[in-house]
Formats: structure tokens, sequence, C-alpha cells
């Protein structure tokens, strides 16, 4: 028996004419991930992969940006009455007790409309499902969605449908960024970097050793979406001695001043700026941007547009249980006052001699390997 089972990846509607490098990702991960495959092709504005194991490569690929969908799927033969035939096996094989059902049919048909194959369907599977009592819902109101796809050639009944992140293909800019990651707002700032399609080198920021647990769990949610198996990522204990209540602010030019350094060693033209016009000052993000921009360097704001989407970008990155900080820091009102350079140059030339360079070799072990090698206890 021919096993029909197939991944279908939707580019996002900014991705599709960057198609040829979502598939190029796509193999990446799964070779990343260990996950074999026989092919990876477009079929109009889909991609269809056949892998081993559907649902592990389905995960894998859902790391990457640039999907609005992935669907696990049957792929038949995109006549009428086959579709209708085996979206009611499907149906019937899914539907649980009492359940709402919504036959949904996208794509490109020839001879029928897709709302034909809707009605059909449902009809039968109404007369399949009567001992369960299932019955249909609507678009907005239903419990399981029986999904569809049809091309030029093919059909793919859905089997399982998972959303996408969004955004255009890791690395699709062609363009190297540095960012920090030194709490729960930077670490979103990153992930909007990789998003926008850059290739991020990250630097993580701490004061206290009892930060760097939180810090490298945020940053092993990032790695695995970097496209990378082996990552080098520099840690800075930042000695700030002063307080007071905008010491935040403080702290970002320190970092951005060693983002600053740290790019022009490394010859990358970009840095991502940890803030946002929304929560920060202006006064300070111009300042900022102003300071980059006269090193001969390219300033980010990659949360310039920030609005409620931060708590779903949150939520990819594992962050669910630090929403409220987020919120706080959302909340919080800053006064944003000039260092003076000569301090500023100090609290920079004393974190500059923290540095500890840390290698990874992406595995299940990250967490472990990078507070062994910054000798923290955990």
């Amino acid at each position: 028996m021919v096993d029909n089972t197939c991944l279908v990846v939707f580019p996002t509607i900014f991705a599709k004419n960057k198609i040829n490098e979502l598939i190029l990702n796509i193999k990446k991960i799964l070779k990343i991930q260990n996950q074999k495959f026989q092919s990876v092709a477009r079929d109009g504005s889909v991609i269809v992969v056949k892998a081993n194991d559907p649902v592990f490569a389905s995960s894998a690929i859902n790391l990457l940006f640039g999907i609005e969908k992935i669907i696990i799927a049957n792929k038949i033969e995109n006549k009428f009455n086959s579709i209708i035939s085996e979206i009611t096996t499907v149906g019937t094989r899914l539907l649980l007790k009492g359940e709402r059902f919504y036959v949904n049919v996208e794509g490109t048909t020839v001879g029928y409309l897709s709302k034909d194959i809707e009605i059909a369907a449902t009809s039968k599977l109404i007369q399949n499902v009567v001992k369960l009592k299932a019955k249909p819902g609507t678009q907005n109101k239903h419990d399981k969605l029986l999904y569809t796809y049809i091309t030029k050639s093919s059909a793919y009944v859905s089997i399982f449908l998972d959303v996408g992140l969004g955004g255009i293909p890791n690395n699709s800019q062609n363009q190297k960024i540095i960012c920090s990651i030194f709490d729960e707002l930077s670490a979103v700032s990153c992930l909007a970097c990789m998003k926008q399609g850059f290739e991020v080198k990250i630097i993580i920021f701490y004061q206290k050793q009892t930060e760097l647990r939180n810090l490298v769990k945020i940053l092993n949610n990032l790695m695995p979406r970097m496209l990378q198996s082996k990552i080098e990522v520099q840690f800075y204990r930042l000695s700030i001695l002063e307080k007071n209540k905008d010491k935040l602010l403080l702290k970002i030019q320190v970092m951005v001043e060693i983002l600053k350094r740290t790019a022009l060693s490394k010859k990358i033209s970009m840095v991502s700026l940890p803030v946002s016009p929304l929560v920060h000052p202006s006064a300070f993000t111009e300042h900022l941007t102003k300071n980059v921009f006269n090193d001969g360097l390219v300033p980010h704001v990659p949360l310039s547009g920030l609005d409620e989407s931060i708590l779903t970008n949150a939520k990819e990155i594992g962050l669910e249980k630090y929403l409220g900080k987020i919120e706080r820091l959302t909340k919080t009102k800053y006064t944003f006052q000039k260092i003076a350079p000569r301090k500023l140059t100090s609290f920079v030339d004393n974190s500059l001699k923290t540095r500890k360079i840390v290698q990874i070799t992406l595995g299940p072990n990250n967490i472990h390997h990078i507070l062994d090698s910054l000798k923290v206890k955990h």
C-alpha cells in the first residue's frame, strides 16, 4: 500500500516571493533536527514535504519563520468525487461524539467550485456520523476543522493543522545583525529580528549569576530557530554600581556600546536596539539611534511597531510565565538623562573584562552545557 501522507507548508503573504529560500530553510532545519526526508518540492504556491516521520518533521519545520500554517495531509488526485470521498473518510475517523465540524476547501479548482465540495462533503459526513451526533458548525464556531487544499495537480486533505510563526524566511535578508538579551522584552526584540529575516548574533548581558539560568533558558528557546548546528554566544557581566530609578536606561546605553564594538570587530553592519518608542522615551530611542549611526553602523529598532502582538511573540519563545513582567515593563515610565561620556566608558571597559565565549553544538543538553561552561550551579 502506498503511503500518501505528506506535509504541506503554506508561506505567509510576505514570503510568497521567497519560496526558494523557505525550501532551503526547510531542508536545513530537517537536517539539523535529524529528521529524514525524501523530498521538499513546490506545488503551486505551497511546499510539499515527504518525510519519514511527518509529526516530528512538522514540529521541526514549525520552528521556521515565513510560514502561515502547516498541515499533515493525505495527498490524492484532484478529482471531485475522490476529494469528497477522502474528506468523508478522514472526517469520520477524526470526529468525536457531539463535535461540530466545519469543512473548508481552498486552492485551484477546475470544473467545479470549492464551495461545491464543501457542501457535498458536509452532506455526506452528516450521514456517516449520525451515531456520533456530530453536526456541522460554522466558520467561526466549530470543534474540528476539516481542511483541504487543491492545486492544479493534486488535493491535500488535512489530518492535522498547525499555525505557523509568520514573518519572512529566516536569513532571507542576507544581512547579519547583532542583538542583545538581558530580559524578556529584549528576547522578544531578538525574536523579531529573526522574524524579519535577519541572521542574528546574540550577546547575553547579566548583572547577577542568579539571572543566568533564566536567560539561558530563553536563549535555548531561540537557538533552534537560528538555523545553525553550532552557535557562538558571548556573555558579559555588567559592572554598573549606580542606583537610580532609571537604571535600565543606563544599562541599555552600556550594552549598546558593547554591541557597537562587537559589530565593528565582527564586521557586522547592523545593530539591533532593544527598545521601543512605545515603551521607552522617544528621546532615548533617538539618542541610541544617532549614537549607532555616528559610528558608521545601521541602527534597527525591531519593536518600533510594538503592540499587543508582543504577547503572542513572547509565547513563541516559551515566555508564557513571564508575560506579567513584560506587561509591567510596558507600563513603566522612564526619564532619560544622558550619562557622562567618561562614566559610560568606565562602565563599558569594566564590563568588557568579564567577557566569556561559549561554543554550543545544538542538542538536548544545551542549558546544562552553557551553565557548566559559565561555572554556574544548577
